[in-house]
């Protein structure tokens, strides 16, 4: 505990420092241009939440659509049709008034080439408000998935219908990520934000390689709350969070950044680091937000990054780009507001732990549901109006 207060500490004195040097963040635009990729793509794809490899090589697009289809096509911008790739229509609930449940993430396993797995994060029909993290492995034919392959890993029962988070990602260590919402309705009635012992609000962090006595899966042992017993559940890699709907790892810094969601006033940007509290509910990103709040605290790690409802109410994280068709987005940090439409690239400086720059790209577009990455390392993301989009370097 002396370590997560220590690591807390150092992190809370970033953020003031970067608070103060807020004025020095350069805003000033980068010059790119929003076209839509995949325009002969005649397959429509609903409210697609995800779009990935498979690390394998092959240079395929796999794209998820809430509604319960993963589609497969190759990584060509004159692809005209996506092949259904895994099918869980059957088993997936989705209710567009109820529009945070569904099939809400997917992850290849790192040694995919060789062992054929990858793991869905989806909202089941078998329970209600009820998700589970499965395994599902591919058939002989590369472009198939085995429907009856699916080995549950993880189930996780909701109280409500909304914040279910929904990003499962493999990190650097080999080990599954994923990131949970504090179960739903408004103020965290149940502070589960808070709560070491539920899994809801938190960033677990799995070994789905192998199996504990009575699990499904392995808890690593440098997880930061082995051992704590009956005081806190293993499986937590970071707590105190409202509702991360999508979070990635960094490929050069293997820093985890995560969006989190805002209720009344703040959205928030965070670097997740191992054991850490951010807060929730007792601060809506740098500000007070429930009776108990007793401002910044040394065990509590603020956000590197807000944004106010005057300019967006609902943040879609993404990830550090890191390819190298657009020089310019080298290194920055890609995300987006479903509500404004509007999409940003933001500079962090890790070693002095501060925010330096925020780059509107593009703005009145339609809800932003996601951001994807091809095996290319190059950027994309996701609307509403089941279209995908790419950014384009401007020809003078």
């Amino acid at each position: 505990m002396k370590q997560h207060l220590t690591t807390s500490l150092a992190l809370l004195l970033a953020s003031l420092q970067m608070q103060s040097a807020a004025a020095e963040i350069d805003t000033s635009p980068i010059p790119l241009t929003v076209e839509r990729a995949f325009k002969e793509l005649g397959t429509e794809i609903l409210r697609p939440i995800e779009l990935t490899h498979a690390g394998d090589g092959t240079n395929r697009v796999f794209i998820a659509s809430q509604l319960g289809k993963i589609y497969v096509m190759p990584n060509d911008q004159n692809v005209t049709e996506a092949k259904v790739f895994l099918d869980l229509t059957d088993r997936v609930v989705y209710k567009k008034h109820e529009n945070e449940e569904g099939l809400l993430g997917m992850a290849f396993h790192p040694n995919y080439e060789t062992n054929g797995q990858l793991i869905v994060y989806y909202t089941t029909k078998s329970a209600r408000h009820t998700s589970v993290v499965s395994r599902f492995r591919v058939s002989d034919d590369p472009n198939q998935a085995t429907r009856d392959s699916e080995e549950e890993i993880l189930r996780i029962k909701q109280p409500f219908w909304n914040h279910n988070g929904g990003t499962v990602i493999f990190g650097p260590d080999g080990y599954l990520y994923v990131a949970l919402g504090d179960g739903g309705k408004a103020n965290d009635p149940q502070n589960n934000g808070q709560n070491l012992q539920s899994l809801l609000g938190s960033i677990l962090r799995i070994d789905v390689d192998r199996k504990d006595e009575n699990r499904n899966y392995g808890i690593p042992a440098d997880n930061p709350f082995v051992g704590y017993e009956d005081r806190a559940l293993p499986e937590i890699w970071a707590y105190g969070l409202r509702n991360v709907w999508r979070m990635a790892f960094d490929r050069d810094t293997n820093l985890l950044w995560a969006g989190d969601v805002g209720q009344n006033i703040w959205e928030e940007i965070n670097i997740i680091h191992r054991g850490g509290n951010y807060g929730w509910n007792l601060r809506e990103a740098r500000h007070n937000f429930s009776p108990n709040a007793t401002g910044l605290r040394a065990d509590l790690i603020e956000p590197i990054f807000e944004y106010h409802h005057d300019i967006g109410k609902s943040i879609t994280g993404g990830f550090v780009y890191r390819g190298s068709s657009i020089p310019a987005l080298q290194g920055k940090y890609l995300y987006a507001d479903y509500v404004s439409g509007k999409v940003w690239a933001l500079s962090y400086d890790d070693q002095q732990g501060q925010v330096v720059g925020n780059h509107l790209l593009a703005e009145g577009q339609m809800p932003i549901m996601s951001f994807g990455e091809d095996e290319e390392r190059e950027a994309y993301f996701l609307t509403d109006s089941h279209t995908i989009h790419r950014f384009r370097e401007k020809t003078k």
